[in-house]
């Protein structure tokens, strides 16, 4: 199983293409016609891309969203097999896919901090390294409007134990939640984006259980 692509210096000097591949498959359970991504498409309808029933990642992690041109809800991939809708979402909202485009990883360390209110202001929750499945049982009870990411490459839930809508926060400033795609300022549980090449121990997969 071993790729070309575990050496985090290849990946830094060959940040393009190299780097990302993922395979879409037409049909449930990695059936039908498949086509191959290996850098961002912001419409796979003009792709040739009919519908999206099953994912196969072998390098990544990607992003799929639920609109063209990358709107909509958000869909975090990381290395591994999606054999059906639901095994990359539970929002029950949507099974659609219209775009992807691939997730920069360029950083081992993580530190985020999610703000109550707009503009950085009010109660506010720090996490440096570390995967946070309730925000509640950390004592933070509040909404969250804003965040600022100062380092890796995270994915906010709207709920506790990584479920609901999910939201991808890259490093930089979010000033209001309709700036990491939210209809409403409500995240519970976050966790930080485990890439292959910077972490051996492989992706996240939550249905596993203890690990």
């Amino acid at each position: 199983m071993a790729t070309d692509h575990q050496n985090p210096a290849s990946k830094q000097q060959q940040p393009g293409t190299s780097a990302f591949k993922l395979i879409i498959y037409e049909q449930e359970n990695f059936q039908g016609p498949c086509h191959e991504l290996t850098g961002p498409c912001n419409n796979l309808q003009e792709a040739g891309v009919e519908k999206v029933g099953s994912i196969l990642v072998l390098c990544g992690p990607w992003v799929g969203y639920e609109q063209a041109n990358c709107k909509g809800e958000q869909y975090v991939f990381e290395k591994g097999e999606y054999p059906r809708w639901d095994s990359w979402t539970n929002s029950r909202r949507s099974d659609n896919i219209f775009a992807f485009r691939p997730i920069k990883v360029d950083s081992q360390e993580h530190k985020i901090v999610l703000y109550e209110n707009p503009s950085f202001a009010g109660k506010k929750i720090e996490i440096i390294d570390d995967d946070v499945p309730s925000f509640h049982a950390h004592g933070y009870q509040e909404k969250v409007s804003s965040v600022r990411v100062q380092s890796g490459t995270w994915v906010g839930y709207q709920y506790p134990g990584y479920r609901g809508y999910q939201y991808l926060f890259e490093k930089g400033e979010y000033k209001d939640s309709a700036e990491f795609g939210a209809q409403f300022p409500q995240i519970q549980s976050v966790r930080r984006i485990r890439d292959m090449q910077w972490h051996q121990r492989g992706a996240f997969h939550p249905a596993a259980g203890a690990n």
